[in-house]
């Protein structure tokens, strides 16, 4: 598949590898993705929706996967992660995740999004929190998605845009990575046959008192560069000092800033409907009542 000349090249295995290494530090650094994956369960509110199973898509240590569980307390959960350390690691956690290997409602697989061993319509929910920029090309993970999800089924997610980080890749362009435009994102959802896809974006402003506090919490977190051509993580003495000259620069008020665009999207996967010889139509009118 072409990559998109806005996309930058990842490579799973580094990326694997930062997260296993993140695994037992991602719980206590990872706070803005906690943030996210409250928005994104408040969103679920507007949502009619019962599913039988649900798939937790790049679960990392799948801490949303107990209040999801609460909310649908005749469903199923599949955690899947490409991280078997961060997976793992989630057994630690309170609540329904001690049940992971054993439990009834609840399995974990290690798996990459573009790649899910799942037989096709086996969920009625996807939800997938700032994991899908680490697949690579998001069109091949939301094609699984499509794949694995039945007619009627939901998508929602959250993922970064193209601002995120954009006062790092300044001081470092080649080591920190490029993202989609919702809208492109969008496009992928429709060209996979996803129906009436929802886009919306925030943009986030994080401060650290130094930038190299910053960099520390990419590190714990797992999300430092895995690109095929940028070399190993953030390391360097010159692109350290470098990163150190220009953040604090690009601030205020003595605190390192960065930004952070978050994406969120839903889209709903409803089986078209094809006259005889006729083009296939899609009633949209069941959307319009799930949407209210």
């Amino acid at each position: 598949m072409n990559l998109h000349p806005g996309l930058s090249a990842i490579d799973p295995r580094q990326a694997r590898r930062h997260f296993e290494r993140a695994a037992h530090t991602y719980a206590e650094f990872a706070r803005l993705e906690a943030e996210i994956a409250t928005r994104m369960l408040e969103r679920l509110d507007y949502v009619k929706l019962a599913p039988a199973r649900i798939l937790d898509a790049g679960a990392g240590l799948a801490r949303e996967s107990d209040s999801l569980l609460r909310r649908y307390p005749g469903a199923s959960l599949v955690a899947l992660d490409f991280s078997l350390k961060m997976l793992r690691a989630a057994q630690a956690h309170a609540g329904v995740l001690r049940a992971f290997f054993g439990g009834s409602r609840t399995s974990a697989v290690c798996a990459q999004l573009a790649c899910m061993p799942f037989a096709a319509e086996c969920f009625e929910l996807i939800w997938s929190n700032m994991a899908l920029h680490w697949a690579g090309e998001p069109l091949e993970a939301i094609r699984e998605f499509s794949r694995v999800l039945r007619p009627g089924g939901l998508v929602m997610f959250s993922t970064v845009g193209p601002d995120t980080l954009r006062e790092l890749r300044a001081a470092a362009p080649l080591r920190t990575h490029r993202f989609l435009d919702m809208h492109d994102i969008g496009d992928r959802l429709v060209g996979a046959g996803f129906s009436a896809p929802v886009m919306d974006m925030e943009v986030i402003t994080l401060t650290y008192p130094t930038a190299d506090a910053l960099l520390h919490e990419l590190r714990a977190t797992g999300q430092t560069a895995a690109l095929h051509d940028s070399g190993l993580g953030l390391g360097g003495r010159r692109l350290l000092s470098r990163i150190r000259e220009t953040l604090p620069a690009a601030s205020s008020g003595g605190r390192v800033s960065v930004t952070v665009e978050v994406v969120y999207g839903h889209a709903w996967k409803d089986a078209p409907q094809r006259a005889a010889n006729g083009p296939v139509k899609i009633d949209i009118s069941a959307l319009r009542q799930k949407l209210r």
